[in-house]
């Protein structure tokens, strides 16, 4: 049976499907089966695979969407036949995120460099919480060496486990995005390191 790993956050901008599609493109390239589930009804992450499936193929990924009360029965079948399902969630936190929540192995929670963003994790680590699932904060659109940016840092780790891998403000992220790409797919920058670095700490995270 394979993990599930959501992807949720309550405020909307803060890289939930940057997140998705970078992982799921680095776990491919490890050689997993991987499954994407989107629930946003804004449905970024299903354009997304099409134009993938336009621009590479899709081979080795699948898609499924679902309503916020369908997840549970897509997770249960997308687990039987892949290594990893990545759910992507609506911007919000009421009672439809939590079937998402209650089939995590793992959920992520992108942080932008902003005490707005990391105030809209509190909803979320509270249904986490009462879900009783393993959480991870990640930073994400990071700007090093800024005075905000590492009191963001100090401040997350103070509310749930915070990876070390971080996410910098890099055009590429986006741009590759619209182009059914990940941002290790457009050359060897500094984008490349980081997913991977991300993806060590999930894979362990799963393991664990």
């Amino acid at each position: 049976m394979g993990h599930v790993v959501t992807i949720a956050q309550q405020k909307g901008g803060s890289g939930k499907t940057t997140l998705a599609v970078n992982l799921a493109v680095e776990f491919l390239r490890r050689g997993q089966r991987v499954a994407l589930l989107d629930t946003d009804p804004q449905g970024s992450l299903g354009r997304w695979f099409m134009a993938r499936r336009e621009a590479r193929g899709v081979e080795g990924l699948e898609f499924s969407t679902a309503s916020a009360w369908g997840v549970s029965y897509e997770c249960e079948k997308l687990r039987k036949i892949n290594d990893l399902v990545i759910v992507d969630t609506p911007p919000k936190v009421d009672a439809d995120l939590r079937p998402a929540l209650r089939e995590a192995d793992l959920v992520l929670i992108p942080v932008a460099a902003s005490h707005v963003d990391l105030w809209a994790t509190d909803g979320v680590l509270d249904l986490i919480a009462r879900e009783g699932r393993a959480a991870m904060v990640v930073l994400n659109r990071w700007k090093a060496g800024t005075r905000l940016a590492e009191e963001v840092a100090q401040a997350a780790e103070d509310k749930a486990k915070l990876a070390v891998a971080r996410l910098g403000n890099r055009v590429v992220y986006a741009e590759t995005l619209g182009q059914g790409l990940a941002a290790m797919e457009a050359g060897r920058g500094p984008a490349r390191a980081e997913v991977a670095a991300l993806a060590d700490e999930v894979a362990a995270a799963l393991q664990g």
